[in-house]
């Protein structure tokens, strides 16, 4: 990206966001090394995650037709749209973090 609307840090985040969205992240190391440069380590992650949540969340508003904005008072759109309850969603996303584990188990196999 040769924009001179970003810096080289938002222009690492934008590089991280695309391959994280594609799915091609796990192949670049090139990509990974100028992010690198930019972030440290606790910010590539929260930067992964934040990228992985949104992309979570335009596939699940995109699959059940829900609106970005809401409409006055309409609780259904159509025959499959719902509106996101904004106070369970905060409600459910804090049990996740309050229920989070403090260790996770080693991936490899003890063979």
């Amino acid at each position: 990206m040769d924009s001179p609307l970003f810096n080289e840090r938002e222009k690492a985040a934008i590089l991280w966001a695309e391959h994280v969205t594609k799915n091609t992240a796990k192949f670049r190391d090139d990509v990974f090394e100028k992010v690198k440069k930019a972030f440290n380590e606790s910010e590539i992650v929260e930067l992964t995650f934040m990228i992985g949540y949104f992309n979570l969340r335009n596939r699940f508003q995109d699959s059940l037709k829900i609106p970005l904005e809401p409409h006055s008072g309409e609780k259904k759109l159509k025959d499959r749209s719902v509106w996101a309850d904004t106070e369970s969603l905060r409600k459910y996303l804090q049990f996740v973090l309050d229920n989070w584990p403090e260790t996770f188990p080693d991936p490899t196999p003890d063979d």
